[in-house]
């Protein structure tokens, strides 16, 4: 194999016949110089025998032949063989010998056995055989666009690689992608696939991996495949490029274009069908496009793809930099809330009502089971994004007012979330914490973020109140429940008592007085938040999201406990089964 020719040497002499000839021409390709004669390049050379006929100097001293495809290297070649020296021919100069020959029109017409027709053979012959030989041309056709396009090589290339390739992958791919796996185990999910043919095309460009990819999807690739050759691609194409910073780094203008285009087009490759890639490098390869500043139409496709199995995202996955202009979120809010109403729309043809049809052994439907792990999942999303100062409350409302209420079995971690929001945005007036607090229902949370709640002194005081009032309705109907239960667990000894003892201890009985209490409790607190409000309205100065609150309100929030206490109906049963719980040592803030 002959070795590159230094283009430093600017000279260069072929003394073929004797030194006793001086050459009659000099040829100059590729920005080299070449010293040769006439009559050996005119015989063969369709291209040089017109020039030299048409020249009016009889004396023609210098040929440019600057544009010839392959450069100085090709040239020299040719130059060899119109000579009769001889050289080797293989599949990384084949292709830039082909294109020169032709651009000299080295054909039938100006010599036997030409050029043209002795590369020819050789690429009929050869690239055929193995997926090898024809990557190998194909990679070196990359700089001799158009014309290894008009010539046929590029496509002829292209479908003996679709055709190896494709007709391997159905013998010997069984590995498939886990859709569960993270973006640092994506090597080792892939590796069963990539062993034998996927390693030979990555040194593609993407222009022609484009095209090679379509092509095996038009001969039956399976979708898995398909995606598993898109990951390794993107990450042996984008490894250098640093998108876990949290600054955006500065990259040259040539390289950040290409690395765009190269990011749009896998995402344009992307199989549509849902778990044929894995989540995690959605999120990476969208995580990229953002860095990238990409089209909105690459972002736009990637955040629907995602969409698709959201449930299968993790934490890690979903917390993607904005990389934006000052003054934006730190995260990108906005692509997370359009990926949450993708999933929401996939799933509307899904009535909530019928998502909590149960089998034979009381378990949720698939479908319900996939929004009760997004609605977790964006629970602690919000945690996360809410320390942002630049996290607006519509922002933050509107995404977390997006799952349905009924996926939404326990508002603990919507309230982790407020109040993480709350102790990062203290100067919020009275109104606009009650805004933020609008996104929870007092009546979803757990005991003990209720007892966390009451003593929250970032919570506006109606919240507070309605904590109180839907936690010691709670407890009557807990109670009442024992009591019932006690009642009739005891049914058959109260048949055997008198009437009249059976009919004051029977358990209707029981239930009209807990309902008149409950009235009575409803109309004490209505009478409370009048109190309230006369206070705010004498006291129109006082800020509650300012600080610490005034040591009154501490005192009212304490005496609207004792009178709630008071009207517990409960603490004056006698022998009640019912032990007060111990004393908990209450934290003033989860955050």
């Amino acid at each position: 194999m002959l070795n590159c020719i230094d283009a430093s040497c600017f000279v260069r002499k072929f003394q073929i016949f004797s030194q006793e000839i001086p050459s009659d021409v000099t040829v100059q390709a590729g920005g080299a110089k070449f010293s040769l004669h006439k009559f050996p390049l005119a015989s063969k050379c369709g291209y040089i025998r017109k020039l030299v006929a048409e020249a009016q100097d009889a004396d023609l001293s210098m040929i440019d032949l600057s544009d010839i495809p392959g450069g100085a290297e090709a040239f020299e070649l040719a130059a060899k063989f119109c000579y009769g020296i001889n050289f080797e021919v293989s599949t990384t100069n084949i292709a830039m010998l082909r294109c020169a020959a032709e651009y000299l029109q080295m054909t039938e017409d100006y010599a036997n056995a030409n050029l043209v027709s002795r590369v020819e053979a050789y690429i009929n012959e050869v690239v055929p055989k193995n997926l090898s030989s024809a990557v190998s041309v194909l990679h070196f056709c990359e700089n001799l666009l158009p014309m290894a396009e008009d010539l046929n090589i590029v496509s002829r290339c292209i479908e003996v690689v679709a055709s190896k390739t494709s007709k391997e992958s159905w013998v010997g791919s069984s590995g498939r992608v886990d859709n569960q796996g993270s973006a640092s185990s994506l090597n080792y999910q892939i590796k069963p696939v990539i062993d034998w043919w996927l390693e030979e095309i990555v040194v593609l460009r993407i222009d022609f991996f484009q095209r090679v990819l379509i092509a095996m999807k038009g001969k039956g690739l399976k979708h898995g495949t398909v995606g598993a050759a898109l990951m390794f691609y993107a990450q042996k194409s984008l490894r250098g490029l640093d998108i876990f910073g949290t600054s955006r780094k500065k990259i040259e203008h040539e390289e950040e274009q290409g690395q765009r285009i190269l990011v749009e087009t896998i995402a344009s490759l992307l199989p549509t069908e849902k778990n044929s890639i894995s989540v995690s490098f959605l999120c990476w390869l969208l995580r990229t496009a953002i860095y990238l500043e990409t089209t909105v139409a690459c972002k736009l496709e990637l955040e629907q793809m995602i969409g698709l199995q959201l449930e299968q995202a993790t934490l890690d996955d979903l917390l993607i930099p904005s990389v934006s202009h000052s003054g934006d979120t730190y995260y990108a809010v906005d692509s997370m809330e359009r990926i949450v109403v993708n999933f929401i729309e996939q799933e509307k043809h899904c009535d909530l009502e019928t998502l909590y049809v149960c089998g034979p052994n009381d378990h949720f439907s698939p479908a319900f089971t996939d929004f009760i792990k997004v609605a977790n999942l964006l629970e602690n999303y919000l945690a996360e994004i809410a320390p942002d100062k630049n996290l607006s409350i519509a922002k933050f409302t509107g995404l977390a007012d997006l799952i349905p209420e009924k996926a939404r079995t326990v508002d603990d971690g919507i309230y982790r979330a407020i109040d993480i929001y709350l102790k990062a945005h203290p100067s919020l007036n009275e109104l606009e914490r009650k805004k933020v607090c609008s996104i929870m229902d007092c009546q979803k949370l757990s005991r003990e973020a209720c007892a966390h709640a009451a003593q929250n002194e970032r919570l506006p005081v109606q919240i507070v109140v309605q904590v109180l009032y839907f936690e010691q309705q709670r407890l009557r109907n807990e109670v009442s429940g024992t009591l019932m239960g006690r009642e009739g667990g005891c049914q058959s000894q109260k048949i055997n008592n008198s009437a009249a003892t059976s009919s004051v201890h029977s358990p209707r009985n029981e239930f009209i007085v807990l309902q008149q209490e409950n009235q009575d409790l409803k109309l004490e607190i209505a009478r409370l938040r009048m109190q309230l409000s006369d206070l705010e309205k004498d006291r129109p100065c006082m800020k509650f999201g300012m600080g610490r609150p005034p040591q009154y309100n501490k005192k009212f929030l304490n005496s609207v406990s004792r009178k709630l206490g008071k009207l517990n109906p409960f603490m004056k049963l006698p022998d009640s089964t019912i032990q007060p719980k111990p004393a908990k040592e209450r934290r003033h803030s989860i955050s």
